[in-house]
């Protein structure tokens, strides 16, 4: 099972992926946010029959996992084979660092890359 948030930019709902099927957690929760998310939501949601719920198209875009976080924070060359592939020295200690959070997005949303963006990396 997996949590997700579906719907058009903008309007997405909380929903959950079960054995393939999307079903809509609406009637349970008003959004999968920082307020939501944790040990309460997935309890909640032991609780329930889930097949129950109402089935969502799988046809939905996918949205950010979770609405208005107040904060992004990543860590760099987390794997070995992703610093050597950059030509770096894997760090000793973590490198981390903030993103601002507009630009959290779907797995498959557009993204607009700069136009003279020489080193954009899928991550």
């Amino acid at each position: 099972m997996k949590f997700l948030r579906v719907g058009n930019i903008g309007s997405e709902k909380p929903a959950l992926l079960d054995n393939n099927i999307i079903r809509d957690l609406s009637s349970v929760i008003k959004d999968i946010d920082q307020d939501t998310i944790g040990d309460g939501l997935i309890n909640t949601v032991k609780k329930l029959d889930v097949s129950k719920l109402p089935q969502l198209d799988n046809n939905l875009r996918i949205g950010a996992s979770v609405s208005n976080p107040s904060k992004f924070l990543g860590i760099g060359l987390n794997f070995l084979d992703h610093a050597l592939e950059q030509n770096l020295e894997p760090p000793k200690e973590p490198i981390i660092f903030s993103k601002a959070t507009t630009c959290i997005c779907g797995p498959n949303d557009e993204m607009l890359i700069p136009k003279n963006s020489k080193k954009t990396d899928w991550e």
